[in-house]
């Protein structure tokens, strides 16, 4: 069913089962086999059901890095990046951002392995690298086909990395996913690979950083009042991402923050109320866990002078992370803390999710 050499047991394959051939749902899965110890095999499948893109603003982007996100896919040419660990969503996000820019006069390719969302109006290929059929490859043909935006699912190696960089300085928009920590890391993995910094310090306009967390079930979500030394803990834990690069003393900023927050509770809740978070419970709707759904917590970095100097000297990510910070940057776990705040997740799920 998924097309692989049922005689080859001794080195790993890739396959995949599209459903819809035999009559059933549109759903694929994606096969991987390993060969292990005394001749069995270890399988994993991942399930791709075909779907839609989400709207850019339903991904949970707060609004700040929305309207900068925007801002930078307005560009006619350069680099956005959207990186995170497997399974962060990193591809879901490209797509909801190609959606809002996928108009009648544009041309967008896109190159992905497997394509797991469709849209009407893009030019998908699938990449298949058993007949040398790669990311850098696909981008060569698309720059002959005159694209106005390109989208590869994975920078995996220098070579698609220097002919991305290249196609975003000739006058297209290209995005792309690295499988990085964080934003100002991505910058450092791609110098390391033998990117060109002075072309790629024009070249870039933004990374996004993301992963996934649990949202609260809205059915059966309780609220608990919040004390002073709670939001204290929060803004401790807040602010640690910020250390060195903060412009006021940290007592200062700590303050200022705990102050900010109130007024947001007080806003969100109602004049009067007590201040509270929110926490899980369970019920048949979350099937007991206290969770139902999913959403995404963001770092985005646009790239000013400040940043676009610290790549032309290769300097390491902590710099080019307090100058991010400096400039407004929000790191993954402030972007969490704050959406604890909302009601919309809670804070055990922040913190699994997102270092420093």
């Amino acid at each position: 069913m998924a097309t692989l050499d049922i005689s080859e047991h001794r080195k790993p394959q890739d396959g995949k089962i599209d459903f819809s051939r035999f009559g059933g749902l549109k759903v694929e899965l994606r096969v991987a086999t390993i060969p292990t110890y005394q001749g069995l095999e270890d399988v994993v499948l991942r399930v791709l059901a075909s779907q839609k893109p989400l709207p850019l603003d339903s991904v949970g982007l707060s609004h700040d890095d929305l309207t900068q996100l925007r801002a930078a896919m307005r560009h006619s040419y350069g680099l956005i990046l959207v990186c995170g660990p497997t399974g962060s969503g990193k591809t879901t996000t490209l797509h909801s951002v190609l959606s809002e820019i996928n108009t009648d006069e544009r041309k967008i390719w896109t190159a992905e392995d497997p394509i797991e969302i469709t849209q009407r109006g893009l030019r998908q290929v699938e990449v298949n690298p058993r007949i040398g059929w790669t990311f850098a490859a696909a981008m060569r043909a698309f720059l002959r086909a005159d694209p106005d935006v390109v989208m590869i699912g994975e920078m995996r190696d220098a070579e698609t990395a220097g002919i991305a960089i290249e196609a975003s300085l000739t006058g297209h928009l290209v995005l792309s996913t690295l499988h990085t920590n964080s934003a100002p890391e991505s910058v450092t993995r791609l110098l390391e690979i033998g990117l060109e910094p002075f072309t790629f310090s024009d070249a870039l306009i933004a990374i996004l950083s993301q992963r996934l967390v649990r949202r609260l079930c809205k059915h059966c979500r309780a609220p608990a009042p919040v004390t002073a030394e709670a939001l204290g803990q929060l803004a401790d834990l807040y602010l640690q991402a910020s250390h060195g690069a903060l412009d006021v003393p940290m007592k200062e900023a700590r303050t200022a923050l705990i102050s900010r927050w109130l007024r947001q509770l007080q806003a969100q809740q109602g004049e009067g109320q007590t201040a509270h978070l929110w926490h899980r419970v369970g019920c048949q709707h979350c099937e007991h866990t206290g969770y139902k759904g999913r959403m995404g917590l963001y770092e985005l970095m646009t790239v000013n002078e400040a940043i676009r100097s610290h790549i032309r000297q290769r300097a390491p990510a902590q710099e080019i992370r307090a100058s991010a910070l400096r400039a407004g940057m929000k790191t993954l776990r402030q972007d969490g803390i704050e959406k604890v705040l909302q009601g919309l997740t809670d804070l055990p799920e922040v913190l699994a999710a997102a270092n420093l």
